[in-house]
């Protein structure tokens, strides 16, 4: 029977093996990936089981735990055990999460008196990758007019982000951390940290990046991925307000890389913040990575 003995930490020394199971079964969300992962373990505290071929996810923040469903073959007594674990350890209120809609039909086939309902501010946003490099017609005028405005004013060079840049970059990220008050931010303090984590190991990372100079000073970064066949996944993507129009540049300048390489970019979710919603829904998204979660019922229990 699967317990939390069965679970191990998530490491760096675990890449190779994610990525044969990944390759096998390719990933949607961006919170399933390896990167992501260890990047926010500092936080998440993330671990992993592997049972008959497949990968089940577990996360620790603050205390609460959450499971993932199993990353593998349909094995309905394998989903029993991961639900039966989950409201045995998991969150009071959603302790089994990222629960994508095929995998959700099916658990409401082999359980149909479970109750799983939409996470909202974990919805990811993709994006034609075409769209956002060339940012054509009407409803993107105003986003061209403020890159415009940004290139005329500010003059800069772009460049891929290399190991070397190291330094200048956490340089960079204490500038950018000290102009959002991240010390009064939960969100941006985890966040800062986990960026911190992606550069000083960015050789050992599936990631890319690029990064805007203006006047020779790093004003802008991006860090990117492929995600799965046809998707490219932005991890972070900071600027230095000062520079107005810089997150419209840095994004446009690195669709323009990714969109001679996959047909769509996956931009993450809001989390449930409404400016970044509204920023996230001026480019008009695609489609949306849908996910579920599976909600507690006090008098509902699994038989193994």
């Amino acid at each position: 029977m699967l317990g939390q003995e069965d679970f191990k930490p998530v490491t760096l020394a675990d890449r190779a093996f994610f990525e044969r199971h990944y390759a096998l079964y390719p990933q949607t969300h961006s919170d399933n990936t390896f990167t992501s992962m260890v990047c926010w373990n500092h936080f998440m505290h993330y671990r992993y089981a592997y049972v008959n071929g497949s990968v089940i996810l577990a996360c620790t923040a603050s205390g609460v735990t959450r499971l993932h469903p199993p990353i593998g073959p349909r094995d309905p007594e394998l989903m029993r055990e991961v639900i039966r674990l989950a409201l045995d350890v998991g969150d009071e209120n959603k302790p089994l999460i990222h629960i994508d809609p095929e995998t959700a039909r099916w658990i409401r086939e082999i359980e149909p008196d479970l109750v799983l309902v939409p996470d909202l501010k974990h919805f990811e946003y993709v994006y034609r990758a075409l769209d956002l490099a060339e940012l054509q017609g009407k409803k993107y005028l105003k986003i061209r007019s403020q890159i415009n405005r940004f290139r005329k004013n500010y003059p800069h060079t772009v460049e891929p982000i290399a190991p070397e840049n190291r330094e200048e970059i956490m340089e960079f990220l204490v500038k950018w951390c000290e102009s959002k008050r991240c010390e009064d931010n939960f969100i941006l303090a985890h966040e800062v940290e986990a960026i911190f984590y992606a550069i000083e190991h960015f050789a050992e990372l599936p990631l890319r990046g690029l990064m805007i100079r203006v006047d020779s000073q790093v004003a802008a970064i991006s860090l990117f991925e492929r995600l799965n066949a046809n998707t490219a996944l932005i991890h972070f993507e900071k600027g230095l307000p000062e520079y107005k129009g810089i997150y419209k540049a840095i994004n446009a300048e690195t669709a323009a890389v990714l969109a001679s390489e996959v047909e769509y970019i996956n931009r993450e979710s809001d989390l449930g913040i409404s400016g970044l919603r509204k920023a996230k829904l001026r480019y008009h998204p695609h489609y949306m990575v849908k996910v579920y979660s599976l909600k507690r019922q006090t008098c509902f229990s699994i038989t193994i």
